[in-house]
């Protein structure tokens, strides 16, 4: 954890546009799914989408029906493995995948995909950023995680 930063890149058509924020405590994965959210939350219509991703996470989550399976069981993963992590961010993402079709492909981060590189970043730059804002439904999390330990 902390600050973290997201990047995304909307082409259609020649048509692009790039997106990025940041946070000041956060995680690798947030912000990856972030990412994807805030790509598919621009898009005005339902649409036609390939999302691709350096994240494992993320697109096996998806295309494997994991995070589809966390939320019918009440974001429990199987086989007593605990709770999913960043819920509130899946709930968002899965809201977004009923509205578009989407296909999410992984690609291999930091190996000169031009995408994936300048997405890489924009998220740098994102993080790096003076007062950035709380990620709410991860600090929040943190916190409470924390309390219950002390």
């Amino acid at each position: 954890p902390g600050p973290g930063g997201y990047g995304a890149i909307l082409d259609y058509k020649g048509n692009r546009k790039e997106l990025s924020g940041g946070f000041r405590l956060t995680t690798n994965n947030r912000m990856e799914l972030i990412a994807a959210i805030k790509a598919l939350e621009a898009l005005k219509k339902p649409c036609v989408v390939t999302l691709y991703s350096d994240s494992q996470y993320v697109v096996d989550a998806i295309e494997k029906g994991w995070a589809k399976h966390w939320k019918a069981h009440d974001w429990r993963r199987p086989r007593n493995k605990g709770m999913a992590s960043n819920p509130d961010l899946w709930k968002r993402l899965l809201q977004l995948t009923d509205r578009h079709a989407i296909r999410f492909r992984w690609v291999r981060g930091h190996a000169g995909n031009i995408e994936n590189e300048r997405c890489d970043r924009l998220a740098v730059e994102a993080a790096s950023r003076h007062h950035l804002p709380p990620d709410t439904g991860y600090e929040s999390t943190a916190q409470s995680e924390h309390v219950r330990m002390v």
